[in-house]
């Protein structure tokens, strides 16, 4: 029986840069899931009948909030629930289910990144039938319905089983629990050659992937242990945990450091690699070298012809802006366009849709291409050992040759975590007023070549996105980036990005603290951080 349930609109219920995230015991309040899934059913049209994909990365909640999606789309139209077994899919296996079987779109249950657990995040957004997060006049029309609905819909029915694989009838339409890994593993043996990623293992190359209690486990040791011969036991933290163990599942330097410590010790793997909480961020350390996001999307865009799946060259190269710009120079040196997009992968969706590019990346660990529309860890470690097996080089080899071609771009990310809110507003509110002001002056050593608060016009729909992040740009090729970011669940995070290029390969292998020093002085100061935010230092550097 379909049931008509009386409701009242929750505050805050605004989308950010993926979705609408929150503390877990917020969606556990009865009728905040409801309402928010209803708010996205209210928002849609024509899905009468048609495929709907549901999964997640297997936090705590990620059961019982698939179970509630289930039953709301069912009772709101939709005819054929595809949910991945055990509630478990990746956001970029998602986005290839909606893709494969042409689903209308997907609802995907995930904090990304974030903690869980009973008292971590939760999260939840709608992909569109382009595989990709829904486009920014789709989110803010769901925020709108958010602050004014009424009721919800929903069956009242049995909870569905979602650790049997197979399908049932419910109501009118059908769920299907699938395989969450098998089409995800089958697009991946057609990008990358499997043959020769294999020969590499069985020449001896080690392997140390973890999975960081998360979702990709399963994906993780299907690849690269049963289809391409990984040692037994490459795989760490394989099982999805409801707590993530206990860890926080961020593949960076602070939460996967014995990850560094392995890759840097005298008998370390030839490839250290993570990724996170949803499978779609990644990280690679080779033996002796770990290699900066930035620098990896470079890297993979300038060596992507290796792979059999991009074989014919790259169309174009996007990046979000706070990204450092190593980008750039591949681009300009393969005669292919460079776009350069507000933070949120949403923003590469038209880009790609429309052919106009291939590889797309973000400074925070996401890196992906055109074979689905999110970022994707696993698929930038398989290109990766791509390039591994087709150079028949080391990281470190990759990476110092690379830079010598190509210049460094020396990069830091300094993350003011969970600041007052009101303060990082004033913060920006006052830098944003000083910009005017700020080109031409000299700062100690360091002059301002330009100043402005970054805005986006889409190339594709000529949609147009402002206030996206402040750019403080010197004379010396410098750069300084604030932005308040829109992932975290609690107050504010002030993102602060420092960048320098450096041509010389006498001078490409010291440390980036010393390389970035007058600009790390700077941007304190500049900003005034400790005054707005009360933080002497950041809370994370990476």
């Amino acid at each position: 029986m379909i049931e008509t349930i009386a409701t009242t609109p929750f505050e805050g219920q605004r989308p950010g840069t993926s979705g609408l995230r929150k503390k877990t015991p917020v969606f556990q309040t009865k009728g905040y899931l409801e309402n928010f899934v209803q708010s996205i059913f209210d928002c849609l049209e024509g899905f009468e009948g048609q495929t709907l994909v549901v999964g997640g990365d297997g936090r705590f909640f990620n059961r019982e909030a698939i179970q509630i999606v289930i039953k709301m789309a069912l009772a709101n139209g939709f005819g054929r629930i595809l949910v991945g077994r055990g509630g478990i899919l990746s956001t970029p296996a998602a986005s290839n289910l909606i893709r494969k079987f042409g689903a209308f779109g997907g609802i995907i249950l995930s904090a990304s990144h974030n903690p869980g657990g009973p008292h971590g995040d939760f999260g939840i957004k709608y992909n569109a039938g382009n595989g990709g997060p829904a486009p920014e006049k789709v989110t803010e029309a769901i925020f709108a319905r958010s602050k004014t609905i009424s009721h919800y819909r929903i069956f009242d029915a049995a909870d569905v089983d979602l650790d049997r694989l197979g399908a049932l009838k419910l109501g009118g339409g059908t769920v299907e629990i699938i395989d969450p890994v098998a089409d995800y593993a089958e697009l991946m043996q057609r990008l990358f050659d499997f043959d020769r990623i294999a020969g590499l293992f069985k020449s001896g190359f080690r392997l140390r992937f973890d999975a960081m209690s998360a979702v990709t486990g399963p994906y993780a040791e299907r690849i690269f242990q049963e289809l391409l011969g990984a040692a037994p036991g490459s795989v760490l933290n394989a099982t999805p945990l409801p707590d993530f163990g206990g860890h926080h599942p961020d593949p960076n330097l602070v939460h996967a450091k014995h990850l560094f410590d392995l890759a840097m010790s005298p008998d370390g793997p030839d490839l250290c690699a993570a990724s996170d909480g949803d499978g779609d961020r990644n990280l690679i350390i080779g033996r002796g070298r770990f290699v900066t996001p930035s620098d990896s999307l470079a890297m993979l865009a300038a060596n992507a012809h290796l792979a059999p799946g991009y074989a014919q060259g790259i169309k174009g190269i996007a990046r979000s802006m706070p990204t450092s710009r190593a980008a750039d120079k591949v681009a300009e040196k393969l005669g292919i366009p460079l776009f350069e997009t507000p933070t949120g992968w949403k923003f590469f969706g038209n880009l790609l849709d429309a052919g106009m590019a291939t590889i797309c990346g973000e400074e925070s660990a996401g890196t992906g291409s055109d074979h689905v529309r999110e970022k994707d860890g696993l698929w930038a470690i398989l290109l990766w050992l791509n390039i591994l097996a087709a150079r028949d080089e080391s990281v470190a080899a990759i990476v110092t040759k690379h830079w010598a071609e190509h210049g460094r771009n020396f990069y830091s990310r300094y993350d003011y975590e969970e600041v007052e809110a009101d303060g990082a507003n004033a913060l920006v509110k006052t830098l944003t007023a000083a910009l005017p002001g700020l080109k031409g002056r000299r700062i100690g050593a360091l002059t301002i070549s330009d100043a402005d608060d970054f805005a986006y016009h889409d190339p594709v729909d000529g949609s147009d996105s402002a206030h996206q992040g402040i750019r403080i740009h010197f004379e010396d090729g410098g750069r300084i980036v604030y932005r308040l970011s829109g992932t975290g669940t609690a107050g504010a995070t002030l993102r602060v990005y420092i960048e320098r290029f450096e041509p010389d390969p006498a001078r490409q292998h010291i440390e980036t603290a010393a390389a970035l020093s007058d600009l790390i002085a700077l941007s304190n100061g500049l900003a005034e951080i400790k005054h707005f935010t009360g933080r002497a230092a950041p809370s994370v550097i990476t």
